[in-house]
């Protein structure tokens, strides 16, 4: 069941501490289901931010909207605000979550899946920005990061689709996937309602050309388009 409109403002509204950031992000982190997708998603949306002008400057949301399987590109959507709450190590969701909750409602459509340039449960606290929105919005969420936050791995295989564990606090908790041959990994997590199998899965099909997937590569090029 998705959480109501007034839930999702709450919780995505500047908190007035890091101590209240904190007591939301441990609520939220209890409500993360790590399980197996229903079905596969049609609709994939694909998610990143930017900032410009320091601690009072602006924050720019992306969200790229594509079919799967057949990675077709349907419609972008750019929301840009204020940034209102300060740079913390840990709780980034709450300079990012706002403006890329504007530029999801920027959609026409609904999303099945929501792709991440960032964390899920390979987190600190367990909850990246990938569980955290995936939480809030009540959509299957993933995250998929250029590079490792949290934990411990082996280096993957050197091919294609090639994998390891990525372990922290003695549980696996996301894959170190080569999306390229010979090319860095990516750091792939579950965010929320979606399993690691499911992630990696979805993650290596959006990636057929690219280390990154295509609605996040995509993403990540329009918040730094002029």
């Amino acid at each position: 069941m998705s959480i109501s409109r007034s839930e999702i403002a709450r919780l995505l509204r500047p908190p007035r501490s890091v101590a209240e950031a904190r007591a939301i992000q441990e609520e939220l982190r209890k409500k993360v289901r790590v399980r197996p997708l229903k079905g596969n998603p049609r609709l994939i949306a694909g998610l990143d931010a930017s900032f410009t002008g320091g601690k009072s400057g602006r924050a720019r949301g992306v969200a790229c909207l594509y079919s799967f399987p057949g990675l077709e590109p349907l419609e972008d959507a750019v929301a840009e605000m204020d940034i209102a709450f300060p740079y913390v190590p840990g709780l980034l969701t709450f300079r990012e979550g706002p403006v890329l909750s504007e530029a999801l409602a920027g959609l026409s459509r609904r999303p099945d899946l929501l792709m991440f340039d960032g964390q899920g449960i390979a987190h600190p606290s367990g909850i990246g920005i990938a569980s955290h929105m995936g939480v809030v919005l009540g959509i299957p969420s993933l995250g998929c990061a250029k590079s490792r936050l949290v934990g411990e791995h082996r280096e993957p295989g050197r091919k294609r689709g090639s994998r390891a564990r990525l372990v922290f606090g003695g549980r696996t908790v996301g894959a170190v996937l080569r999306t390229r041959d010979g090319v860095k990994p990516v750091f792939v997590s579950p965010g929320h309602l979606v399993s690691l199998e499911d992630a990696v899965r979805i993650v290596l099909s959006c990636a057929p050309r690219y280390r990154l997937p295509e609605p996040i590569r995509r993403a990540d090029r329009l918040t730094k388009a002029p």
